[in-house]
C-alpha cells in the first residue's frame, strides 16, 4: 500500500507545473531510500547531478552524506532522503518562497507516509522550513521536539548541509560529531515510544 501511495505522489511531482522550476528542470527529484526509515534527511534542493539523475544527494555533497552515514553504521538504503524543493533552482540559487510553498504538499505527504522517528534537516533552508528563526551555527546538533507533520510532537535534528564540508573542511569534523548523535537519539526514541 505504501509503495503505491509513493508512486502516486512521485507521479504527481513528475508532471507538476506549480512553479517556474518545471521550465528548467531535466528531472524531478522526488526522494530516495527506505519507505520504512526511522530517519528522514531533508536537504534544500537538487543540484546539477541530482537534476540529471533524478535522485537526491548523488553529487559531491551526496558522497559526503554517504561517508557520514557510514561513520554511524548506516547506509543510504536505511534512511529516506528528500529535499524541500523537488526541482533544481537555476544555477543552484536558493529556492524562492513560492517554490518552497509549491513543493510543500509533496514533502508533507512523504513525511506522513514514512512516519520517521527523526527528521534531520540538512542546512539552513531545510531547517528554516521546520524550525524557523534559528541560526544553523547555534542550533546544529541539538535535537528539537516541536510541532510535527505526522504526530503532534516531532523530533528534528538540524545539521549543517554536507556541502558545507566541501567548502570548509573544519565543518566535516562538526558534521561527524553531530551525526554520531543520530543513533543515540533513535535509541532514546525507541525506549520512550
Amino acid at each position: 500500500m505504501k509503495i503505491a501511495e509513493f508512486e502516486k505522489i512521485e507521479e504527481e511531482m513528475r508532471i507538476c507545473t506549480k512553479c517556474d522550476l518545471c521550465k528548467t528542470r531535466t528531472n524531478v527529484v522526488p526522494g530516495d531510500g527506505s519507505l520504512d526509515a526511522d530517519v528522514m534527511f531533508i536537504g534544500e534542493g537538487p543540484g546539477k547531478d541530482e537534476d540529471l539523475q533524478g535522485k537526491p544527494f548523488v553529487g559531491a555533497a551526496g558522497r559526503v552524506l554517504s561517508e557520514l552515514l557510514a561513520e554511524i553504521g548506516m547506509k543510504r538504503e536505511d534512511v529516506y532522503i528528500a529535499n524541500v524543493v523537488k526541482c533544481r533552482p537555476p544555477a543552484n540559487r536558493d529556492p524562492l518562497v513560492e517554490e518552497v510553498a509549491s513543493c510543500w504538499p509533496y514533502l508533507e505527504a512523504q513525511v506522513k507516509r514514512i512516519k520517521p522517528m527523526l527528521l534531520v534537516t540538512l542546512g539552513r533552508h531545510s531547517m528554516d522550513r521546520f524550525l524557523p528563526g534559528l541560526k544553523i551555527s547555534q542550533a546544529h546538533g541539538q535535537a528539537k521536539r516541536t510541532k510535527g507533520i505526522w504526530q503532534e510532537k516531532q523530533v528534528f535534528l538540524p545539521l549543517y548541509h554536507p556541502a558545507a564540508a566541501l567548502y570548509d573542511p573544519r565543518k566535516k569534523s562538526v558534521l561527524i560529531e553531530d551525526f554520531k548523535k543520530i543513533p543515540l537519539i533513535l535509541k532514546k526514541l525507541n525506549v520512550t515510544s
